[in-house]
């Protein structure tokens, strides 16, 4: 899930990383009043949408007057942003940023990134900034590099190499080091799978500050990021990878291959998930009750397929914790359970015994279906 810039940096304030002081705007008027509020000499008006390159594509300008920003805010708003993302449709503006101007020494480039082969955090910083991973490898020579061992966080002295790798000096050095670990700290904390600050600048008087920023986070780990999952705009995503999620079925998983699986049957008997939940192999009662909870709350789960395979976790254990979740949340709709592996038996006997009103399935097969019907009975 990516979020917008304004919201990035909303996010990364809060771990204490300087940012312009800035407000999102969806409207001419709103973003004049927003310069006046900022006051000032200078301000910039920036288009607010997922894509990359908005610079290049005239989604970011400059303004010297209030008059400036009202008539960039009139000309960005409704228009279509065309980049190498986007095609030749554009994709229409509908919310801006208005910041005041930084007066910029230097622009650099820092990254974050989920390294799958060395399962740490990749930490990336460059004297060049629009290196822009999402679209291709950075040429080696120009990137510093290195791999945040999860168990030790980000050492002061490699924080320190990596300024200096990248052309700052002095005091610039120690202030580098402070938000590279605040960065780190945001990262994790916040199941990011990928952050950017595209450029990071050393203003005039010596601050380092994220002029723009731009996340994207693990949607496997939403179900324990409520904050972060409210900050989704639906607006933005591509109507094919939002299918997914526009259906009625809420499903709770464990891993994506159950993910993908379960998915498949639900088309198979004409449903569609509202999102899913995947709890990992070694589910917590916690992570079940919060995945029942966030289920609960969206207005199109109509019913809710729980699909399970026992494996590190057995099946009886993941039956307590279903019901002990279940009786946390107290969800609404109707509620199929489809268990399979390591103590199965068990597992759907304990959930016979609950007391619960749970339609236990047989098989994916017939959990999908009995989820579809129960669903189209509750709409």
């Amino acid at each position: 899930m990516t979020i917008h810039e304004y919201q990035a940096k909303e996010l990364l304030r809060t771990y204490g990383v300087a940012t312009p002081r800035g407000l999102p705007c969806a409207s001419a008027d709103e973003a004049a009043e927003a310069a006046t509020r900022l006051g000032g000499r200078a301000w910039v008006v920036k288009a607010q949408t997922h894509v990359r390159g908005r610079g290049k594509a005239g989604g970011v300008k400059q303004a010297w007057s209030v008059a400036d920003v009202r008539r960039h805010a009139e000309g960005l708003l409704g228009s279509a942003l065309r980049t190498r993302q986007t095609g030749p449709e554009g994709r229409v503006v509908k919310r801006l940023l208005v910041e005041e101007g930084v007066e910029i020494e230097k622009k650099l480039y820092l990254g974050m990134a989920v390294d799958r082969e060395s399962r740490c955090v990749a930490l990336m910083a460059s004297a060049q900034p629009g290196i822009e991973l999402r679209e291709k490898p950075a040429p080696p020579q120009k990137v510093h590099k290195l791999l945040i061992d999860p168990a030790t966080g980000l050492k002061p002295a490699e924080a320190d190499a990596l300024a200096r790798g990248i052309g700052l000096a002095g005091k610039s050095v120690a202030e580098a080091n402070v938000l590279m670990r605040k960065l780190y700290q945001a990262f994790d904390a916040s199941d990011a799978s990928l952050l950017e600050i595209d450029p990071l600048v050393l203003t005039r008087d010596g601050r380092l500050i994220a002029l723009d920023a731009s996340f994207d986070f693990d949607s496997n780990a939403l179900f324990r990021q409520p904050d972060i999952a409210a900050m989704r705009d639906c607006d933005e995503e591509d109507p094919t990878g939002f299918e997914a999620s526009s259906g009625s079925v809420g499903c709770l998983v464990n891993g994506p291959g159950s993910s993908m699986a379960t998915m498949d049957m639900l088309r198979f008997y004409g449903g569609a998930p509202a999102g899913f939940h995947d709890v990992g192999s070694a589910a917590t009662d916690e992570k079940l009750s919060e995945a029942f909870r966030l289920m609960s709350g969206n207005p199109k789960v109509q019913a809710i397929l729980v699909s399970i395979f026992g494996g590190v976790t057995s099946c009886d254990a993941m039956a307590h914790g279903v019901i002990a979740a279940i009786r946390r949340a107290e969800p609404a709709v109707p509620l199929v359970v489809h268990m399979r592996g390591t103590d199965e038996r068990l597992g759907r006997a304990i959930l016979a015994d609950s007391g619960l009103a749970i339609m236990n399935a047989n098989g994916m097969a017939e959990a999908a279906e009995l989820a579809v019907t129960a669903a189209r009975r509750k709409t």
